[in-house]
C-alpha cells in the first residue's frame, strides 16, 4: 500500500518560473489553470491504471521491457544502490530495477496516481510513496540513482522536478530519464503518430475495460508532439547543478537523458 506523502528537507528557495514541459492542451483539461490540468492527469492515470500494462505492450509491440532494462543498464544501475523511480505508474520501470538489482528493500517508488500504484505488481519490501516530481518524498543525498521513466511530460514544473533530482541525488548519484522524442523527420513524426494517436486508441477502445483508455493514449501522442526540444531538457538538467548532463537516442525516438549528482 502506498505510504502517506513526507515533505523533503529543502529550504524554502525564491519563487522561480514554472517551465511546462509542453504547451498547454485545452482540448483535454479546459482553459483551467494548472489544478485543472493535474486533476485531469490524476483522475485520467487513476481511471486507466486497469489497462495500463496491457497498452503498454501493444504500444512498445512487445519490446518495452527489454529496453528499460537496457536502459538502466546503460545507465550503470546496479546491486547495492538506493533507488528511487519517480513516477513509477504501475511498476514497470521499477520491475526491471529489480531484475538489475535484486533488492527491493533498496527501491522506493513515488507517484502521484494511487490508481496506478494501486496495480504496480512489485514485491511487498519496495515502498511506494504518493508524492510529485516537483517535492519527492525522501530526504537529501538519500538516492545513489534516480529514474524517472516516460513522465516528464506529465508533470507541471519540470525545473522544480530538476531541483528535486539533484537535492535527492548523493553526491556523484546518477539520474536518468526516459522519454519519447518526436523523430527529427516528417516522415518519421506522421508514421509514429499515425501510430500512437490512431492505431494503439483504436486497439484500446476494443480490448480495454476503462472508456477512458483510448483517450489517455491520444493524450499521450499529443504530449510528445507538444514536449520542449531535447536541448530544451538539457539545459534545465544543467541549471539546475546537475552535472555531466547528456542524450542518449535510441531509434530515433527514445531519449535517455543522463546526469550526475
Amino acid at each position: 500500500m502506498p505510504s502517506t506523502p513526507t515533505s523533503g528537507t529543502s529550504q524554502a528557495a525564491p519563487a522561480q518560473a514554472v517551465q511546462l514541459p509542453h504547451s498547454p492542451l485545452p482540448d483535454y483539461y479546459g482553459d483551467g489553470d494548472g489544478a485543472a490540468r493535474e486533476t485531469f492527469l490524476r483522475q485520467t492515470f487513476d481511471d486507466t491504471a486497469v489497462d495500463y500494462d496491457r497498452l503498454e505492450k501493444i504500444l512498445g509491440l512487445g519490446t518495452g521491457s527489454w529496453y528499460r532494462r537496457q536502459a538502466l543498464m546503460r545507465a550503470g544501475l546496479k546491486p547495492g544502490m538506493n533507488v528511487v523511480d519517480v513516477g513509477m505508474g504501475t511498476g514497470l520501470v521499477g520491475r526491471e530495477i529489480l531484475a538489475l538489482t535484486g533488492e527491493p528493500g533498496r527501491l522506493i517508488g513515488v507517484d502521484p496516481s494511487p490508481g496506478m500504484m494501486g496495480q504496480a505488481s512489485l514485491p511487498a519490501d519496495v515502498e511506494c510513496r504518493l508524492g510529485r516530481a516537483e517535492d519527492i518524498p525522501v530526504p537529501d543525498a538519500s538516492a545513489d540513482f534516480v529514474v524517472m521513466g516516460y513522465a516528464l511530460r506529465h508533470i507541471a514544473d519540470f525545473s522544480a522536478a530538476c531541483r528535486e533530482f539533484r537535492r535527492v541525488l548523493r553526491p556523484g548519484g546518477t539520474l536518468l530519464v526516459l522519454e519519447i522524442t518526436k523523430p527529427r523527420s516528417a516522415l518519421g513524426t506522421r508514421l509514429l503518430k499515425a501510430y500512437m494517436r490512431g492505431a494503439v486508441p483504436l486497439v484500446a477502445r476494443m480490448v480495454s475495460r476503462s472508456p477512458t483508455s483510448p483517450m489517455l493514449w491520444r493524450y499521450y501522442w499529443d504530449t510528445i508532439e507538444a514536449c520542449v526540444p531535447p536541448a530544451a531538457v538539457v539545459r534545465s538538467l544543467q541549471e539546475a547543478g546537475l552535472a555531466d548532463v547528456r542524450r542518449h537516442v535510441e531509434l530515433g525516438i527514445f531519449s535517455e537523458y543522463l546526469a550526475r549528482g
